[in-house]
């Protein structure tokens, strides 16, 4: 893979090494056989209308939100704890530079940090009405001194000038890996996945063999942040304490890696890694419930969109030649698994995200850039358009020695996209391929 410059990196993050293999779980059902990928169409490109190097340091996720890119920086070589850079997009072909924030310069308290996920939403509750961030933070691996970790919360209803608000922390884990943020009805959540948090905050856990024979506090998390300076836990789910499957059952590694919750906040889609997307009722967020989850054909369960009034799942894999894979779940304790997509040059690489806006799913898809699909039939998904950054930049920060694509994140956002490149910044493009 033309990640292996520097996937070594997330080995020792999330222990990959065992990972990183492609296999379907016999145990259990839901699924139908898994269909063969779709036959790849004629891939256009998407014109390019802007790009920003932040310059020092790697990037991660972005988020689009107000004619505003928030864009996340990676742990990198160096950990520089850079946190989120927001640019203004009002016109979106001269970006501007508008703020940074939760970053080490700003906040001595974050430093030996990365922060990977950010996600910005209007809130409305009874002590807190304007638009709020939410920023994962997890520590560096092999940094010399205490560092947070959990998440933090940001007031951005001035994004040239952010405001914190609170830090949440999740002691005894890496830190908040995922997360999402909803808010409705007079109140607002943070819903986190705690990458193995069940295992290695157990009473028993070993870290010499990395085992435990007791639950600890799951990884899937639900906090109340309807007051925003003080955030609180209302609510948690493990699969080890609720189904009894544990972390490594089967030598495989179990834990949530990301979360997506309807609009609502009444169902949880969980990325559960080699377990395939758990689907849980969080109406009631004291409770969640276990509704279904898929089986998918590989595993490295990375992320999910959900999309057509919830009946349709877009499932992706983090694995060697992780694909994305499309779901009925009309019925959540059965879902059907309707059809996959291979764009050329899939076998050497990974699909990344999902995103979804009418009939069309963009992918960030590492060295293959920015894919697009037509999704009308997601039985039959077609290939429609593609774009890969064409920089000649070598950040010092990153693993490539030569300049390389390596998009991260894709964001559908008013009539333009955003993708990330890890290596060289932030991109802006137009939505009709050409």
């Amino acid at each position: 893979m033309r990640r292996a410059r520097w996937v070594g990196v997330l080995v020792a993050v999330f222990t990959m090494a065992s990972m990183m293999s492609a296999h379907a779980d016999p145990g259990d059902h839901g699924s139908e056989p898994p269909a063969a990928p779709a036959q790849p169409g004629t891939a256009r490109t998407l014109p390019l209308l802007a790009t920003v190097n932040p310059g020092e340091g790697s990037n991660a996720d972005v988020f689009g939100f107000k004619q505003h890119a928030y864009l996340a920086s990676w742990i990198g070589k160096g950990c520089l704890s850079k946190g989120i850079r927001v640019y203004d997009l009002h016109n979106p072909r001269r970006p501007r530079l508008a703020s940074v924030f939760a970053d080490a310069a700003s906040d001595p308290a974050l430093a030996g940090t990365w922060s990977e996920k950010v996600i910005v939403q209007h809130v409305v509750t009874r002590e807190f009405r304007g638009d709020l961030a939410v920023v994962s933070f997890q520590v560096c691996a092999g940094t010399s001194t205490p560092a947070f970790r959990g998440f933090g919360l940001y007031d951005v209803t001035n994004p040239d000038h952010p405001r914190k608000l609170a830090l949440y922390a999740t002691p005894g884990t890496r830190g908040s890996h995922e997360i999402w943020l909803g808010a409705d009805r007079g109140k607002a959540y943070v819903y986190t996945a705690v990458i193995r948090s069940e295992l290695l905050t157990s009473p028993d856990f070993d870290p010499v063999t990395n085992t435990a024979t007791t639950p600890g506090t799951p990884d899937f998390r639900i906090i109340d942040v309807s007051d925003p300076t003080a955030p609180a836990q209302v609510g948690a789910w493990g699969a080890w304490k609720e189904l009894g499957v544990s972390p490594t059952a089967d030598g495989k590694l179990n834990f949530v890696h990301s979360v997506r919750v309807d609009d609502r906040l009444r169902v949880a889609y969980l990325s559960y890694w080699d377990l395939g997307t758990v689907i849980l009722d969080i109406s009631q967020p004291a409770r969640p419930r276990f509704l279904g989850k898929t089986t998918p054909p590989q595993g490295a369960t990375h992320s999910a969109f959900i999309t057509n009034a919830g009946r349709l799942l877009v499932e992706t894999h983090e694995t060697d030649a992780g694909l994305p894979y499309f779901y009925d779940i009309a019925d959540p304790a059965h879902p059907t698994l309707l059809g996959s997509l291979a764009p050329p040059g899939f076998e050497a690489d990974t699909v990344h995200d999902p995103k979804v806006r009418g009939d069309r799913a963009y992918f960030s898809w590492y060295s293959l850039g920015v894919v697009v699909a037509d999704i009308d039939r997601p039985a039959s998904p077609r290939l429609e358009a593609q774009f890969v950054p064409r920089s000649d930049y070598v950040n010092p920060d990153f693993f490539c020695t030569e300049p390389c694509a390596q998009v991260w994140g894709v964001f559908v956002d008013r009539d333009y996209m955003l993708a990330s490149d890890m290596n060289s910044g932030l991109y802006v493009l137009g939505l009709r391929p050409r």
